[in-house]
């Protein structure tokens, strides 16, 4: 679900206030229709805010167990984390672990690594926070690709690291319930 689907025009641009995003966050999470679900993921911009805490609020009910955090590696990125960790154990909203995402760029000619925005940062910090640390995702050109032309990166490249990257730390939290 995305408020994409309701705009009029895919290139306007959302511009709410408190009130009204907190409405749509309600009815994102009380008003569809969900079905039986596995996992319920919210992807949502770093920091504290407002649309933070009203997620919080809503899904408070429904006992959920925890946040997955993703970072990119760079020191940038991991200042604004480790505000959303505090914030997470401020609320007593467990997190299930760190994921370091574009950590490398994999070359889809030769597949040699590029660390361009460094690596090993989601890591530290996990260490540092006592947080488990589920794995690093490089930035992989074939996801992109497969996002743009509506096809299925899972089925697509099957025997990709960036794929076994993923089934790791699903295969982490499964084992970690």
């Amino acid at each position: 679900m995305s408020i994409g689907f309701l705009l009029k025009d895919r290139n306007s641009a959302v511009v709410w206030r408190g009130p009204k995003k907190t409405t749509v966050i309600r009815q994102f999470l009380e008003d569809v229709c969900w079905g039986e679900l596995d996992y319920l993921v919210i992807d949502t911009p770093p920091g504290t805010s407002d649309e933070h805490i009203s997620v919080i609020g809503f899904l408070k009910n429904h006992n959920p167990d925890g946040a997955i955090i993703v970072t990119t590696p760079q020191n940038v990125a991991l200042n604004d984390v480790r505000k959303e960790i505090s914030f997470c154990k401020s609320i007593e909203l467990p997190v299930l672990g760190i994921i370091e995402n574009m950590s490398g760029f994999k070359c889809p000619t030769c597949s040699e690594c590029t660390n361009i925005f460094s690596t090993g940062g989601g890591e530290e910090l996990a260490k540092l926070t006592g947080v488990p640390f589920l794995g690093r995702i490089p930035i992989d050109p074939n996801v992109m690709f497969c996002g743009e032309n509506g096809k299925n990166f899972f089925e697509s490249f099957k025997n990709s690291e960036t794929l076994e990257a993923l089934h790791h730390f699903v295969n982490s939290l499964k084992e970690s319930k």
